[in-house]
């Protein structure tokens, strides 16, 4: 045993910063609020045990729980298949061998980069308030005066979606890499077959994307329940007008650093990362019916 521990030694040495900063940053904190999910704790004194009562009032007795999953699931719903789908419009146009693809590739995976950032989430703000660049365009246009689209509830979860829209690049990127891992020689023998481009795209493209479909859409859509900064930004931190744009995160957040009820925050973290891993779950579970993996 000591022999192999002293030829492994090297190996240990390289991990052990990786293992403290596990240990230390990401697994203690993660013990330590599913403690305080069990606790009435406030920052002020020390945590009091209360067993299942944070998780009992979290089903039972707050509204604004509801009114939070709400605005996550819609928000999720529309943001990553059109999110997606664009991204797969892009990657199918790239793929044609346009000139400067390298140049083009950068570009539109820059938003990527930026699109959580407090930064662009100001300049959205800015962008979509009444009388901000998107109403100007849309009068100098069309002549349509358009909405309040921050103020307005009916309209201001759709800002939230645009701009989750706008950060395409990375799924983008995983699609163009995808496409080029089709043989071209699949679709020379569609063409002598008389097939459309139509029917190439639905039986050979898209069966052949499932893998890269199905990882894309597991990614985007953990990424869009863990969305915070361009909700908080945009509604100043109250998730309003209504809570129309009050996330989940948000909601966490309020609880936590707002009132300092860490305890009830906790559980309220904890029944995320329950919701997260049933949805994970269920996706690889259902992927063996419509994922079509190279045996």
């Amino acid at each position: 045993m000591r022999r192999i521990f002293d030829r492994n030694i090297h190996a240990y040495v390289f991990l052990l910063p990786w293992l403290i900063g596990f240990f230390g940053l990401t697994l203690g904190p993660a013990l330590a609020s599913l403690y305080l999910s069990f606790t009435n704790y406030d920052l002020l004194q020390s945590p009091d045990w209360v067993g299942a009562a944070n998780y009992v009032r979290i089903a039972t007795a707050d509204p604004k729980f509801a009114a939070s999953m709400k605005v996550t699931f819609l928000y999720v719903l529309l943001s990553v298949p059109l999110k997606l789908a664009f991204a797969l419009l892009i990657a199918m146009a790239f793929n044609r061998g346009i000139k400067g693809l390298t140049l083009y590739r950068a570009i539109f995976y820059l938003p990527s980069l930026l699109g959580s950032s407090v930064a662009i989430a100001v300049l959205w703000r800015q962008l979509f308030a009444s009388d901000g660049l998107v109403n100007m365009a849309l009068w100098q246009l069309f002549g349509y005066e358009g909405p309040s689209w921050i103020s307005n509830p009916n309209y201001s979860l759709y800002t939230l979606v645009i701009l989750s829209i706008w950060q395409f690049g990375s799924p983008m990127i995983i699609f163009l890499a995808g496409l080029r891992q089709i043989p071209a020689d699949m679709y020379e023998a569609a063409e002598i077959d008389g097939a459309s481009k139509q029917r190439q795209f639905f039986r050979i493209t898209l069966p052949l994307l499932t893998p890269v479909i199905f990882f894309n859409a597991v990614i985007q859509t953990i990424e869009a329940f863990k969305a915070f900064t361009p909700a908080f930004i945009i509604s100043e931190g109250t998730g309003g007008p209504i809570n129309s744009t009050l996330f989940y995160t948000l909601y966490l957040y309020q609880e936590a650093f707002g009132f300092f009820r860490m305890g009830y925050a906790s559980a309220l973290a904890w029944v995320l990362v329950v919701i997260i891993s049933l949805f994970t779950a269920f996706s690889f579970l259902s992927a063996r019916y419509w994922v079509h993996y190279d045996d």
